[in-house]
């Protein structure tokens, strides 16, 4: 039996909530052939088997109309949410749909422009709604400041450009989230001072030297912070440390630097480390990044290539954080050729995983299609490695 995964192209974004954490994950869901049927309940069964109950929530967000009907007429009370687009309501038959999907229990998001809002009649069929905000209401959230509350609280928030507007809708609109987070704009909000690690990150690993947890525990506590990695690999690189050979992966680093230097390294981070909120879903989506990297990757990949893997996409967006040049980055530390090749030069084995990552999180259809004929990459394969990640995140607790 052919899998669902296979008639599908998926993409997704995440959803940012008030303290900067994960709330949730919007997935986007193209028909890879237009001219044939997705089979929803076998897409709604797939997704409960492989979601935990750690596992963030989800947004279905189906890119066709048909898409949407099969989503509304077949998802059971208990599934996902479902987008629908607030321009869509003026076929009769979606409305229809709406209404019956609502009275069986399905939580349905209405999407649309915050200045144009459902019609009354429908209103109630959406347990929340997806706001847009285009320039000019943007121009007018700003302007009337706390008063924007009204318009966004409970609600969530997609489209926003600056740092000034998720802090409008985070915290004086109260917005419940933000799909999407404007990265461009906060790093350069913060372009005169130097981006430092996460001291949440730091203090984590330094609890998990106190308890004498594994090897294993403190590399992936590192691996989930970009910054805190790249320094890492470059102080066991350092003259200061006097090692004879070059330090290429972060498990190198932690067998040869031993508990009591990696002890006095992090609390030398510390007075300097980062508490910064708007920085959190950069680093976040970082991580998912490298996550998804390593499963696209051949699974018969040993596990030291595997970290590689994952150390390449880690890594991949360092120039941005380091306000330089990412080739200049990566040659500080003797890293495998195979990282500088996929993520400066767009080659190599691990090239077309990265580009797939890549492509994944702006869930452009023709992209993830593209990419996958030219290098071989199942979509059933590519949806399932992206399923099994997102999976694997864990969302905040909703705040009380």
């Amino acid at each position: 039996m052919q899998s669902v995964l296979s008639q599908l192209v998926l993409g997704y974004r995440p959803l940012w909530g008030p303290t900067r954490t994960l709330a949730g994950v919007e997935l986007s869901v193209h028909a890879a052939d237009a001219a044939l049927a997705v089979d929803a309940p076998h897409l709604l069964r797939t997704l409960h088997e492989l979601w935990a109950a750690h596992s963030p929530p989800l947004l279905l967000a189906p890119q066709t109309r048909q898409l949407l009907c099969d989503l509304l007429a077949h998802a059971p009370p208990g599934s996902p949410a479902v987008a629908v687009p607030g321009a869509w309501l003026g076929d009769s038959a979606i409305c229809q749909q709406v209404q019956a999907a609502h009275a069986r229990g399905l939580q349905l998001v209405w999407r649309g422009d915050a200045g144009q809002p459902p019609e009354p009649p429908l209103a109630r069929c959406f347990d929340t709604r997806l706001l847009g905000l285009s320039p000019e209401t943007a121009v007018r959230a700003l302007q009337a400041g706390a008063a924007a509350g009204t318009l966004l609280a409970g609600q969530m928030v997609e489209g926003l450009a600056s740092r000034a507007l998720v802090a409008l809708c985070l915290d004086r609109g109260q917005a419940q989230a933000v799909l999407g987070w404007p990265q461009e704009d906060v790093l350069h909000s913060l372009r005169h001072q130097p981006l430092q690690p996460a001291r949440a990150t730091v203090q984590k690993l330094m609890k998990a030297i106190d308890a004498e947890q594994s090897l294993e525990v403190f590399e992936d506590i590192l691996g989930e912070d970009p910054l805190l990695a790249y320094r890492f690999m470059v102080y066991t690189n350092s003259a200061a440390l006097g090692l004879r050979t070059g330090i290429d992966s972060l498990r190198r680093g932690l067998v040869m630097m031993g508990y009591g230097s990696l002890s006095r390294w992090l609390s030398d981070q510390l007075p300097h480390a980062s508490a910064e909120p708007d920085l959190q879903p950069v680093r976040a989506a970082m991580v998912v990044r490298a996550r998804l990297t390593e499963r696209l990757i051949d699974a018969g990949l040993e596990t030291a290539l595997r970290r590689e893997v994952y150390l390449c996409a880690l890594f991949s967006q360092l120039g941005e954080l380091l306000r330089e040049p990412l080739g200049s980055v990566l040659r500080r530390v003797p890293l495998s050729e195979r990282i500088y090749d996929a993520a400066v030069l767009q080659t190599g084995p691990y090239a077309p995983s990265l580009a797939m990552a890549r492509a994944l999180e702006g869930g452009d259809a023709g992209v993830v299609r593209q990419l996958g004929k030219a290098h071989g990459l199942a979509l059933e394969d590519v949806n399932r490695a992206l399923l099994r990640t997102l999976a694997s995140l864990e969302a905040a607790p909703p705040a009380p």
